[in-house]
């Protein structure tokens, strides 16, 4: 085992989880995670932030679901509508402001 830094400064993982019964984060949060993938490459944030899915993060009752690490940020019942908010709350502030997000 190694252990190292993180390549990206920000991790936003997107429940993809699909259960065959009961409510779940498919497919909407797939289309949420490509319109966030999209929104960070547009910002030229790709280097800095990194877009992915994930499994089950066992709240599906309140998806679709978005994690923002580090910050230990829940977002619950994302609509693709929220992604702009969600990227200006990924960045430091003074970067907010930069980019007319605050």
């Amino acid at each position: 085992m190694e252990a190292g830094t993180p390549r990206f400064q920000k991790y936003i993982f997107v429940c993809e989880n699909c259960r065959e019964e009961g409510r779940c984060c498919m497919p909407e949060g797939a289309r949420i995670r490509e319109k966030l993938k999209e929104a960070v490459k547009q910002r030229g944030l790709a280097s800095n932030i990194r877009v992915s899915r994930s499994g089950c993060l066992d709240l599906c009752e309140q998806g679709p679901s978005v994690l923002l690490m580090p910050d230990n940020i829940w977002f619950s019942h994302v609509r693709v509508e929220d992604v702009d908010e969600i990227i200006a709350r990924s960045l430091p502030a003074g970067r907010q402001a930069q980019k007319g997000l605050t």
